[in-house]
């Protein structure tokens, strides 16, 4: 019997960002790949608000071809407050994707890393978000793009098709939780590629209500493959929105 080729995860992903032009003039938004660490059971952090490193360093050179391969990186404005990440590719070679911060309230500090990163930041926020803030944070360097807001935050599916108009093909998307979770709630997620840590951390969880309770709100991945880099196991798969 014919051994099965075994395709690192990250090969897997460049292969799907192939179609990611036409996926984005299809759908009017890019490809979306969900990426992030949870522990064994389930946590993205002990508690809210503060950093918890849970890859190893070869899952991490992953997360940095994730990020090299795609044309933006998006995380919540809660990520940026208690991580202050530079969102860029350093452990690999590559090019660094675009920063997008999706920030209802404009709380961007002044001293982010993100504002010293070679591409400025493009922060989404609600038509109701102060005026001087905004202001204030492109004097700064960054971009602010103003969104009717849906119930006090910005509506994602009208975000993905204004990076849709600026002709991006592809993002990721790392965190926080509640941006993860209103991703999947909102079914605007193509891949996901999942690091899991051989860690009990009873901490916060990554995923939280995905609306109402049928079996169709619970997607089962498809076309599963794994990969250990270490000690993690690295998971990637499509989620089956219509199963």
């Amino acid at each position: 019997m014919p051994v099965k080729k075994v395709i690192p995860i990250l090969d897997q992903v460049r292969e799907s960002l192939r179609s990611a032009a036409a996926h984005r003039r299809r759908t009017g938004r890019p490809f979306v790949t969900l990426s992030y660490a949870q522990s064994l059971d389930g946590s993205i952090a002990d508690r809210p608000g503060r950093p918890l490193a849970l890859s190893g360093p070869q899952a991490m050179a992953l997360t940095h071809g994730l990020r090299a391969s795609h044309a933006a990186i998006l995380v919540g404005i809660g990520t940026v407050l208690a991580d202050n990440p530079r969102l860029n590719v350093r452990l690999v070679e590559g090019p660094d994707p675009q920063p997008v911060v999706v920030d209802s309230r404009l709380r961007f500090p002044p001293y982010a890393n993100l504002l010293k990163n070679s591409r400025s930041p493009l922060i989404a926020t609600n038509t109701g978000a102060d005026a001087e803030r905004r202001q204030a944070l492109e004097a700064a360097g960054a971009r602010v793009l103003v969104l009717p807001g849906n119930n006090g935050w910005v509506d994602l599916p009208d975000l993905l098709k204004h990076l849709g108009s600026m002709s991006i093909n592809s993002l990721m998307v790392e965190g926080g939780a509640q941006i993860i979770t209103s991703f999947l709630a909102s079914r605007l997620v193509d891949q996901v590629v999942l690091t899991i840590a051989p860690l009990l951390v009873g901490g916060l969880r990554v995923v939280n209500h995905l609306g109402p309770s049928s079996r169709r709100r619970f997607p089962r991945l498809t076309h599963l493959s794994y990969q250990q880099l270490g000690d993690d196991l690295v998971l990637r798969g499509e989620p089956d929105w219509d199963g």
